[in-house]
């Protein structure tokens, strides 16, 4: 199967690695799946790699970037949690992957692309989780949505500004993975409610073991229809997309109502009103304090930021900069402007 040459009727056909996956694709997956063949176009051309498809690169290039290593010190939901099991915006991406790539290779979808996707849909996550993200879009002009980020993380950020050149399948399943939207592929549809299991199910969890939640205060009817524990949650939310089909990617209707019934409770008791929010506050001046020094400030951005100021402008620059931080990077250089430093 992974032997280099074919032998064929007319002699010897060297078929690479990555040619067999093409052919192999085209043969096993469903013919609502976007196949590596044919698809997998670039802005700018690169000749193709001899044993990876294009939906293999990117995903390693999302894997090696270091706007995915910094997840893991980026808020979920609770700000810097005291304990090492609580989530980060990190195990989030790495849970979507594993449930979405369940899902894909059930409907015999392109895994490989469903990986990537997952992978890199939260790499423009802000600071702060959504507290952060919601101070953004206030105070820089062009608004700020994380998912628009991701985008813009990979198109002019990473590599010092020239970007990752992802696919376009990729970068499109990146965008519509929380919006309104649908993805263009139906492995970016697999990642888009993938996304909502992984959170809904993992800030549950997490709510519990912070002692803001009792699995009995759960509402009845999702518990009666999606399960009493995260495991049969998610199996119920797994196996509805899967026996609707790969023709529309999505949940059945009783599934669906349960699922946004225990979603709306999450934000009625949690995302918006618990005391874990408390330190939301401190964070949104944290995040504005910085954007309003850096505008007064831009020579203090790093290299290349200031690339991108002249690229396009000072709120640009500032608003990827900030962005882009870990929670405890934006804490850190918070203290280092604003805080006294006392002599020892």
């Amino acid at each position: 199967m992974y032997a280099e040459y074919f032998q064929d009727i007319g002699g010897m056909i060297a078929m690479t690695v990555r040619e067999q996956t093409e052919i192999l694709e085209l043969t096993t997956l469903s013919p609502y799946a976007c196949t590596s063949s044919g698809n997998g176009k670039r802005v700018r051309y690169e000749e193709k790699c001899p044993y990876r498809t294009e939906f293999q690169r990117d995903r390693d290039r999302i894997l090696h970037c270091n706007s995915f290593r910094r997840l893991k010190r980026k808020t979920q939901v609770f700000l810097s949690p005291v304990g090492d099991h609580y989530r980060t915006r990190l195990t989030h991406t790495l849970e979507v992957s594993q449930i979405a790539r369940t899902i894909a290779r059930a409907l015999r979808l392109n895994e490989d692309l469903t990986e990537a996707i997952a992978l890199g849909h939260d790499l423009g996550h802000s600071p702060f989780g959504h507290s952060g993200e919601a101070i953004l879009d206030e105070i820089c002009p062009y608004g700020y949505k994380h998912y628009l980020q991701s985008v813009r993380v990979v198109d002019y950020i990473e590599k010092d500004g020239e970007g990752l050149n992802l696919t376009y399948e990729v970068k499109n399943g990146i965008a519509c993975h929380s919006s309104e939207s649908h993805a263009a592929t139906a492995e970016g549809n697999v990642v888009r409610l993938s996304d909502k299991i992984a959170y809904i199910n993992h800030d549950i969890e997490d709510a519990v073991r912070a002692g803001i939640l009792k699995n009995s205060d759960l509402p009845e009817y999702p518990v009666k229809v999606l399960g009493k524990t995260k495991s049969q949650r998610i199996t119920t939310l797994i196996s509805s997309i899967i026996e609707n089909g790969a023709d529309e990617i999505r949940m059945t209707n009783d599934v669906k109502k349960a699922h946004d019934e225990l979603r709306s409770f999450m934000f009625e008791h949690v995302y918006t009103h618990s005391a874990a929010k408390t330190e939301e506050k401190k964070a949104k001046q944290l995040v504005e304090k910085l954007y309003e020094y850096f505008k007064k400030h831009p020579e203090k951005l790093p290299e290349e930021y200031i690339k991108i100021l002249r690229r396009f402008d000072c709120d640009r620059a500032v608003c990827d900069y900030i962005s882009g931080m870990s929670d405890g990077y934006a804490v850190d250089l918070f203290n280092e402007l604003f805080v006294p430093h006392f002599w020892k």
